[in-house]
């Protein structure tokens, strides 16, 4: 690691152990006041075991000790929720405690009554956030695209962006998916982006690709790479897992389907820093196209959606925001990204951004929900219209 980087990941650490001390003394006041108990040292050990949980996880589920690192990952990946809504949740938690007592209530009751209801609200954010993030919805966006696509005068697209395949995704999740895509019955499959969570070994232990391989649509399966790729370094060899299975990975690479309409694949921004050779502008894409034709954009991240509308892409499909994942991230991403969830209309340019059909950390949804996307394209019609 460059030194450089130093004083920011020690100030990084102190944050966050910090804040996690805060939210473990507020957890050990309530149970204390609740149990009885008088030594905190057990207790401690498990807030420690939680807050680094993610980390040794992380680390660790590429190794032979990956049977203890898969869920110490997956119990820091809820931790990582436990700590943003205490955040969110304790200081107002703990003023409320405070007037309480001063306006005589015991000490004891005051903390119970709070620590309750606290305890009550995690509950629901655990339950309602699992079932958001495990169980997809199909959410569907009907386009037309005002050009000839030759005989096809209509296309259905299923669209699942943001996989996360790894150690907390994995084949269970993956029959959703599947089970999802039957239901649409699609024409063509499109998977813009971050399909690996973080790695590529828990993808080849748990054999994922075979489960992956039976995304089957007449027109073919595409896809592209999303920042998550980049990070376990591995991307041709992921790319030749795709290949195998019949999944064709566009690296700023354009397919002619069917002789009817062209989808364009761009490497993520990621590759700019991490792949060699960087990636293509959407300029440098177009230019030996058919653009007659129309044109359908895989972009993982919707950071560029003036150039699409400048360039005359038609659909542009994208992921990567989560729509925040967990509320109010929500509001970040909004700002962060000219869209962030949902359909947009730029001049003829159609964006569709996914929340995403998996989630990174915390297997928790609170104002997101997890979607496989039905699209609908009307070809040569005389209006450019979206719904969803």
């Amino acid at each position: 690691m460059k030194l450089r980087y130093l004083p920011a990941l020690l100030g990084f650490t102190a944050v966050y152990g910090g804040l996690s001390a805060y939210v473990g003394w507020n957890g050990w006041l309530y149970l204390s006041q609740l149990t009885g108990w008088s030594s905190s040292f057990v207790y401690a050990i498990f807030i420690a075991i939680l807050a680094l949980g993610y980390v040794l996880g992380r680390a660790g589920q590429s190794t032979p000790l990956h049977w203890v690192a898969e869920p110490l990952k997956l119990l820091g990946s809820y931790w990582l929720a436990v700590l943003q809504y205490g955040i969110l949740l304790l200081p107002l938690a703990d003023l409320i405690g405070l007037l309480l007592i001063w306006g005589g209530m015991p000490v004891r009751s005051a903390i119970l009554v709070v620590g309750s209801c606290i305890a009550a609200i995690a509950l629901a954010i655990l339950l309602a956030g699992s079932r958001n993030a495990w169980l997809p919805v199909i959410r569907e966006y009907k386009v037309q695209i005002p050009k000839s696509a030759g005989a096809r005068s209509s296309l259905t697209i299923a669209m699942a962006s943001d996989l996360h395949l790894g150690t907390v995704i994995g084949n269970r999740q993956l029959d959703r998916l599947i089970r999802q895509i039957k239901r649409i019955k699609p024409d063509i499959i499109m998977l813009p982006g971050d399909l690996l969570d973080d790695d590529l070994a828990p993808f080849l232990r748990k054999n994922m690709a075979m489960k992956l391989g039976q995304l089957q649509a007449p027109l073919g399966v595409y896809a592209v790479t999303g920042n998550h790729e980049y990070i376990g370094g591995k991307v041709p060899e992921f790319a030749a897992q795709l290949d195998a299975i019949g999944i064709r990975l566009l690296m700023d690479e354009a397919a002619v389907i069917d002789n009817s309409f062209i989808v364009i694949g761009r490497k993520d921004r990621a590759a700019g820093s991490s792949g060699p050779g960087g990636r293509k502008s959407i300029d440098e894409l177009i230019r030996p196209l058919d653009q007659s034709l129309p044109l359908i954009m895989l972009d993982h991240q919707p950071t560029d959606l003036a150039s699409a509308e400048e360039n005359g892409i038609d659909l542009s499909l994208s992921g990567h925001t989560h729509l925040g994942q967990m509320f109010p991230n929500n509001l970040i991403t909004r700002r962060a990204f000219p869209l962030d969830w949902g359909y947009k209309k730029r001049g003829p340019l159609h964006a569709i951004v996914s929340s995403g059909f998996g989630f990174w950390g915390p297997p928790i949804r609170i104002g997101s929900r997890s979607e496989v996307l039905r699209i609908d394209i009307q070809f040569n019609t005389g209006a450019a219209q979206g719904s969803s």
